[in-house]
């Protein structure tokens, strides 16, 4: 498949205010996987026994595993193939557990058409409650003349 065929939104194609959304149910393996994938071992996601000595009372997933379902919305529907990561700020407001399903949402709150930037609003809930919250800046193509 060609460039055109394969991308996503291009920065004409977007506007204020247009957004999308990804759900998963973090699992079991999925924790592992990212684990392994990370490097990152912290016993707080992967020994029950531990967990339940902090304060979460129980294993809980990596806020960044929660987070990557954000960029999952970016390089896969809104704005789509093609664009590429500027900056993520990000504020974890409260843990995320296995079985827990994980809706991820971005909007669109600026768009700078001279620096090919598009500003998002972020947010990931499990139920009605916000669990990560912030703000990204990506670089999105011109569509080709």
């Amino acid at each position: 498949m060609t460039y055109q065929a394969l991308h996503g939104y291009y920065l004409e194609d977007l506007s204020v205010g247009m957004s999308e959304t990804y759900t998963k149910t973090v699992s079991e393996a999925d924790i592992v996987a990212f684990a392994d994938l990370s490097g990152d071992t912290n016993p707080v996601h992967l020994n029950e026994e531990f967990a339940a000595a902090t304060p979460f009372k129980g294993r809980i997933a990596h806020g960044m595993l929660g987070a990557a379902l954000l960029s999952t919305v970016f390089g896969t529907k809104l704005p789509g193939p093609g664009c590429i990561y500027i900056s993520q700020d990000l504020r974890f407001k409260a843990p995320v557990r296995i079985g827990d399903t994980v809706v991820a949402k971005v909007t669109i709150t600026e768009i700078v058409p001279e620096k090919r930037r598009v500003k998002f609003a972020c947010e990931c809930r499990v139920g009605d409650m916000v669990v990560i919250e912030g703000e990204a800046a990506l670089m999105v193509s011109r569509r080709p003349k």
